[in-house]
């Protein structure tokens, strides 16, 4: 039997961190709309109080659960993603043009939220059950590549962004299980093919890529939003308007407690705030990858390795598209945008890899 130590305390802290900073900017960020809509300044906040003690909750139970029940329950959960992801195009709730969501209007959940940590978990059962030798042999890739496109190839059709950042992670996985390098480059190039195939399927996407590029072109449609938030981040300078003094959240900018919400910070904390954010981020990727360098069973560090993924790569694609380097995808920033599903889990993935660094080798 393994021994078990303290869970990692810094790891706690620094989620601890993004998660007082996701209130406060989801309280300034939200409020003057929940105001116009609910005739409460409070509403979106108060959710996300709920929201977050409901989560911490699910985070104690992952932190106490062992790691081989998780790998026992890899295979049903991911059946279910499955049928889940599937059932979204034929079932799902439309919200603003998108149908990402099963449930009701006001009562939803997004699936691909779920399969983030299902299908890592799942891929490090996976690559660790294969071994070096096998994954090193052109049959074995095979059937990896195979195992690793079925999450990504369902969640693309809903959400691109999302279904990046699970692909980002799974490489991520896999150049820590050792692939040779040769077999990764057909991983990226076939993954770059996919990409130009769903923009081939949904030309929309086009027009956010080429609405990325040139912003400016068309302002008031395509590039709206990114235009908008790079008025929100210019506006900020070094320290920011204040909290709560945002301009850009009066109706100005779209999905400003969602998806845009880093661009409230650059405006209300400025440079120095927006960069503060990024900084914890860095140091929760660098901890959450020291975790998984220090455990010596191959599936708690494969899991590790791709749950810190995710979440870095996720970070990484949001403030990407909020300074405009990357096309709109529609994905939170985590721990600190508004929302439930998206919460839940990243506070789950967050206690799970609380429980594995008590493994740790020290």
């Amino acid at each position: 039997m393994e021994h078990k130590g303290p869970a990692d305390l810094l790891l706690f802290f620094i989620m601890l961190v993004l998660l007082a900073i996701g209130l406060i900017m989801v309280l300034s960020a939200s409020s003057y709309d929940a105001l116009l809509h609910y005739d409460d300044a409070l509403y979106y906040f108060k959710r996300q109080l709920i929201f977050m003690a409901i989560c911490f909750v699910g985070m104690f139970i992952m932190m106490n659960i062992s790691p081989e029940v998780v790998k026992k329950l890899a295979v049903p959960a991911l059946i279910v993603c499955v049928v889940m992801l599937a059932l979204v195009p034929i079932i799902g709730v439309e919200v603003n043009g998108a149908k990402r969501w099963l449930g009701t209007q006001s009562v939803r959940f997004a699936p691909a939220e779920i399969a983030k940590p299902v299908v890592i978990v799942f891929f490090a059962m996976w690559l660790s059950s294969l071994g070096k030798r096998n994954l090193q042999t052109a049959k074995g890739f095979l059937c990896t590549l195979f195992v690793m496109a079925i999450i990504p190839a369902l969640v693309v059709i809903e959400d691109l962004g999302t279904a990046i950042a699970i692909a980002g992670a799974l490489v991520c996985m896999m150049i820590a299980a050792e692939v040779p390098w040769r077999y990764l480059g057909v991983c990226m190039g076939l993954g770059l093919a996919g990409i130009a195939a769903m923009i081939a399927v949904k030309p929309y996407r086009l027009l956010r890529i080429t609405s990325f590029l040139d912003p400016f072109a068309d302002p008031l449609g395509t590039g709206y939003q990114v235009v908008q938030s790079l008025y929100a981040l210019g506006s900020g300078w070094l320290f920011g308007v204040g909290l709560g003094a945002s301009r850009q959240k009066l109706l100005y900018l779209p999905e400003r407690h969602t998806d845009f919400i880093f661009s409230i910070i650059g405006e209300e904390l400025g440079f120095v705030g927006a960069a503060f954010v990024i900084l914890l981020f860095a140091m929760f990727i660098w901890r959450g990858f020291y975790i998984a360098a220090h455990l010596e069973d191959k599936f708690k560090s494969l899991t590790a390795f791709g749950l810190t993924a995710v979440i870095g790569i996720q970070a990484m694609i949001n403030i990407g598209v909020a300074v405009g380097a990357m096309p709109v995808t529609g994905i939170t920033l985590p721990f600190i945008s508004y929302g439930g599903t998206s919460l839940s889990f990243m506070l789950a993935t967050v206690g799970f890899l609380l429980n594995l660094s008590r493994y740790m080798k020290h």
